[in-house]
This record gives C-alpha cells, sequence and structure tokens, in this order.
C-alpha cells in the first residue's frame, strides 16, 4: 500500500485545515504503555461466520455497503452487519452474484428490515449490481475465488478490487485512501483470524481505514489539531464536503498519524503493531464514546 501512505504523507506535509501534532503522538504512545487491549474481530457477535466461502462472500457485500450511516441517526454498522447476516442464515443464496446485481433499493431495505429508504441507497445498489457482475464475469460467482486469486497478499487483493477504488484529488495531486478495499482485507484477516481467507502474508502493508469515528478519536488523543474554521464546521455538526480540502485532510492525516504512531510503538516499546490492530481498537474506543464530534460527510467513502 505504497501509494496509500505515500500520498497521504504528502497530505499531511501540506495541509492547510489538519495538523499531525507530533508531541501529540509521543504523548498517547506513552499512555498506551504497550497496553492496546486485543479486540476481537467480532466483539460486538454481529456479524456472519461459517468458516467457509459464504462467510468471505458475506463480508464482500458487508464491506461493499459499509458506508455514511451518519444521515440516519437511527442507522449503524450493527444494523447493517447483523441484517445481512439475518438475511444470509435466512437463504444461503441471497448474495449470489446473480441475485446481487437484481437487487432494488426496496428490495435491500425489506432485507434489512429498514422502514425507509437508506442514506445514498441509489449509489449502494448500483455498487451491489457492479459487485455481482464482476463477479460472475471474472470469479465464477464468488467472492472466495477472488481472495484465492491473489496469492495471501492483501495489497492485491486491495488492487484487485476496482469497485472500492476510493482516490481524491488534493492540491493537484491525486490521493490513494482504499478505505473499503483495505477493510475487506482486513475483515478477512480477521474473521479467519490470520488462516485460511484470512491468511496474507503482507497483512502489515494495510493501513488504518479513516472514517468519521476514527479523526475525532485521534483528536480526542491529541493527535490531530484543526484549524478553528473546521473545528467551527465540526462542533456544529455541519456536514464536510465531500472531495473537499478538510476531508481529505481528515482521512489522510489520520492514516499518516496512526503510520507514525506504528513507528514510535515498535521503537519506544520494542513491538511490531498492525495498523489494522490500532484501527480497530481506536474504532471500538470511539463507538463506546458517542459524544465525540464525528466528521460528517456525504460519501461512499465514509
Amino acid at each position: 500500500m505504497d501509494q496509500v501512505k505515500a500520498t497521504t504523507a504528502f497530505v499531511a506535509n501540506s495541509s492547510s485545515h489538519v495538523v499531525v501534532d507530533s508531541a501529540g503522538i509521543e504523548k498517547a504512545v506513552e499512555n498506551i504503555q504497550g497496553k492496546i487491549p486485543k479486540i476481537e474481530w467480532d466483539f460486538e457477535g454481529i456479524h456472519y461466520f461459517d468458516n467457509g466461502p459464504l462467510t468471505v462472500q458475506y463480508l464482500f457485500v458487508l464491506d461493499t455497503l459499509n458506508f455514511c450511516f451518519w444521515p440516519d441517526k437511527k442507522l449503524s454498522y450493527d444494523d447493517l452487519a447483523s441484517g445481512l447476516k439475518e438475511a444470509l442464515e435466512n437463504d444461503k443464496s441471497v448474495f449470489d452474484a446473480d441475485h446481487l446485481q437484481k437487487f432494488t433499493g426496496l428490495q435491500l431495505r425489506n432485507l434489512l428490515k429498514w422502514p425507509r429508504p437508506l442514506p445514498l441507497e441509489d449509489e449502494r445498489i448500483r455498487l451491489l449490481h457492479e459487485v455481482g457482475f464482476e463477479l460472475e464475469r471474472s470469479f465464477g460467482g464468488k467472492a472466495s475465488n477472488l481472495v484465492q486469486s491473489c496469492g495471501r497478499s492483501a495489497a492485491k487483493l486491495v488492487a484487485t478490487i476496482a469497485s472500492f477504488r476510493d482516490h481524491s484529488v488534493y492540491k493537484g495531486h491525486q490521493i490513494f485512501l482504499y478505505k473499503r478495499a483495505q477493510i475487506f482485507a482486513a475483515d478477512l484477516y480477521g474473521a479467519f483470524k490470520g488462516q485460511g481467507y484470512g491468511e496474507f502474508n503482507d497483512i502489515s502493508s494495510i493501513t488504518i481505514f479513516a472514517d468519521y469515528i476514527v479523526p475525532a478519536m485521534l483528536w480526542k488523543l491529541g493527535v490531530l489539531k484543526y484549524s478553528s474554521a473546521l473545528a467551527s464546521i465540526i462542533e456544529s455538526n455541519k456536514e464536510i464536503a465531500s472531495g473537499s480540502e478538510e476531508e481529505v485532510e481528515l482521512r489522510a492525516c489520520s492514516i499518516y498519524a496512526v503510520e507514525k504512531m506504528r513507528d514510535l510503538i515498535s521503537v519506544k516499546l520494542g513491538k511490531q503493531v498492525l495498523s489494522v490492530e490500532l484501527d480497530l481498537w481506536l474504532w471500538a474506543y470511539g463507538v463506546q464514546n458517542p459524544s465525540l464530534p464525528h466528521h460528517r460527510t456525504l460519501s461512499i467513502y465514509y
């Protein structure tokens, strides 16, 4: 994931609205003191898992739809994960590639037992159709075949998932973030505990997945600092425009900051920590602190 690390470093060094605070990183790492909680992948108990190809199909669909919950104040990731789990338990063919290509917004809502249109519902349906088409055309309809084609390389898996490409143009430069594609690799690694479909020789290349919760946690830890204008937008609960400088900086600086935290943990504490482990810790802590001023943007990448 060299593209992600290099381009997010460019943003961090050129940022106008977000600062990665070196002293804040030092303090955060000192407070961790080698005691990052070991958080299990399915600590909430909301995911489908059967230790086989059906789990891979489930995770692929889940991560296709894993974005932009906040406009519906009652909707959360948990609703999506548990709703898809229940649907699959009731019908093992529900996420077959040919079915994905025919989904409608109403069908998805009924599947999740959700009473009203989902945020960015049309985009969610478009992505399901695209994923179903690509799986059927290139991988025999199976996400497990897609994973196996990548030869235990998380980086190759991320590069292969064209529909999850996540990049922005920032000050004339293309910035690569690949949030949901990297989440898919990390979910496989976490669900299968680094074995079978979750075995990757380069899992350490995966960065964090900057959503609307992780930057808030890094701000709380003093790792990120905001300009007064950006702080005002966040504190007043206003929407941050998708693709804006502020959005790109929040996401890119979060990735850059956690990579710096990871490097410092390695030096100071003499232990290797995966970015996926730091991301899960930050995300879980952020979910448990709903009063944090989360960063709201209408984007398929948040």
